[in-house]
């Protein structure tokens, strides 16, 4: 009897292992940015694709959306929206510092919430 509750355990912690979450190379993710001109996109982009595992940033100025595909294997959403932050551009996640903000230039000085 030990020995049929033994084996049922070990096929039950088999499967539960099986069962984890598999981290997606191709996730797309879209978040909202602030920014206002070429020179916040050239900034966020550039920011974007510092991180490892990002293959594909494209912030659309009209829209303030950064369109993401991450390798989730070896990085996350919040990685890329903290090296957004560090150039001085809000994320929804993730909020630049005073001094970062204030390092952008003239034009690309958002209105802050």
């Amino acid at each position: 009897m030990k020995k049929i509750i033994v084996v049922i355990a070990l096929v039950f912690i088999g499967f539960s292992s099986q069962a984890q979450e598999k981290k997606n190379k191709n996730a797309k993710y879209a978040v909202a940015v602030n920014g206002n001109c070429e020179m916040c996109k050239k900034r966020i982009e550039k920011a974007a694709y510092g991180t490892s595992g990002v293959k594909s940033a494209v912030w659309n100025i009209d829209t303030h959306v950064l369109n993401l595909i991450v390798n989730e294997q070896k990085t996350s959403l919040l990685n890329v929206e903290k090296e957004v932050a560090k150039v001085g551009h809000d994320t929804k996640g993730v909020k630049a510092t005073q001094e970062q903000y204030e390092s952008l230039h003239g034009c690309c000085m958002y209105e802050r919430k």
